[in-house]
């Protein structure tokens, strides 16, 4: 019975993952999941309430790697700027590379969340990654004005649109459809472009 239970569920997740890729979760249908997965819609509530449940059992593991991985390297960064060799951590780059490996281990996960994610709770995904990145980098900053390093202040608007555009950069190889090896190709690009953006922006 349990072994039968376990089946019906990955049935359930491989229909779902297939009906939110192709129609995204706003146009979704239960129905079609429940026949896909063998079984009556009746049936398919037995296993999820809802449909974004459905969605969030598909990415929230994803989810949550990752964002343990920014908070990794945020605890890295930190030690870093406390040991002084803040500078060489930014020249050895690598976090790009990181997150985008991330990305690519669970790569219909990240589909649904950036492409497919409308009407759910993770809608405003890269916004809130990007809010975070945000305050972290701020700390940062702070942190290093405390210290008497001579950090350029910053326009806040100016600071929120180039975070912003620095995340959305990585999750574009998603929309563009990357290979993994063109993805990580264009993540050491990106490693290398904006860590000297950001260098040069703060001054330091």
């Amino acid at each position: 019975m349990a072994r039968d239970k376990a089946g019906h569920h990955e049935q359930i997740m491989e229909a779902a993952r297939q009906e939110f890729l192709t129609w995204g979760f706003a146009d979704a249908s239960m129905r079609r999941i429940a026949a896909a997965a063998g079984m009556s819609a009746a049936g398919l509530y037995k296993h999820f309430p809802s449909k974004e449940e459905m969605f969030a059992a598909l990415v929230e593991p994803a989810f949550q790697e990752l964002m343990s991985l920014y908070r990794h390297e945020e605890a890295v960064e930190l030690e870093a700027l406390r040991e002084g060799v803040i500078t060489q951590k930014w020249e050895e780059g690598g976090d790009a590379r990181l997150v985008m490996a991330c990305i690519y281990d669970h790569l219909d996960a990240f589909r649904l969340l950036i492409c497919k994610a409308q009407g759910t709770r993770y809608e405003s995904f890269l916004h809130d990654l990007a809010a975070e990145e945000e305050k972290t980098t701020m700390a940062m900053m702070e942190l290093l004005r405390a210290e008497g390093k001579p950090i350029h202040e910053v326009n806040p608007k100016e600071f929120h649109l180039l975070v912003s555009a620095n995340v959305n950069a990585v999750f574009q190889a998603v929309e563009h459809d990357f290979t993994r090896e063109e993805a990580l190709r264009y993540a050491d690009t990106l490693d290398r472009f904006f860590a000297r953006g950001w260098q040069e922006y703060f001054g330091y």
